[in-house]
């Protein structure tokens, strides 16, 4: 008869966090999850960066002075990040009609399909978080959050589509 032996390891608990930083992770969590899963629908490329400048174009097309002043970063880094979405396909630029001089940038259709695509399989990820940890906790976890965003002055700028990168 052979000695029992020790099931093998689990994975590592996940160490303490306090607020900021728990929902910090869970949010890139979340976050590559629904990169993994829009990538398998054939929206390859997208970052969690690119999110910033595409919350902008939803609405209407912008030039990339007004994108760089929006999200406080330099034209040439909005510039940088709108070739590399363009070569993906999701958006297009073209020169304004009133002054040759400025690109405008806007969503195409393979750019709105994204969009489409990332807001259902966000949905699902939040319906699968339901299913598994309940839908009473998965709610609660979700207003706090809203009301941190509310206390710290973010609410306004997450209604209006205007969420600034971390500085």
């Amino acid at each position: 008869m052979e000695p029992p032996t020790d099931p093998p390891p689990g994975p590592e608990p996940v160490p303490e966090l306090d607020l900021s930083l728990a929902a910090l992770f869970a949010g890139y969590a979340l976050n590559d999850e629904v990169a993994r899963r829009l990538a398998a629908r054939g929206f390859a490329g997208l970052r969690f960066s690119h999110g910033f400048l595409v919350q902008r174009l939803i609405d209407d097309e912008q030039s990339i002075a007004a994108l760089a002043a929006a999200l406080g970063i330099t034209q040439q880094a909005v510039s940088k990040t709108v070739a590399e979405l363009e070569r993906l396909g999701y958006v297009r630029r073209r020169t304004a009609p009133h002054d040759a001089r400025v690109r405008l940038v806007a969503l195409t259709e393979r750019g709105r399909a994204a969009v489409e695509a990332a807001r259902a399989e966000r949905a699902a990820v939040v319906a699968e978080l339901r299913e598994r940890l309940g839908p009473r906790r998965v709610d609660a976890a979700t207003r706090v959050l809203r009301e941190v965003i509310e206390l710290h002055g973010g609410g306004a700028a997450v209604r209006a589509r205007r969420v600034r990168p971390p500085g």
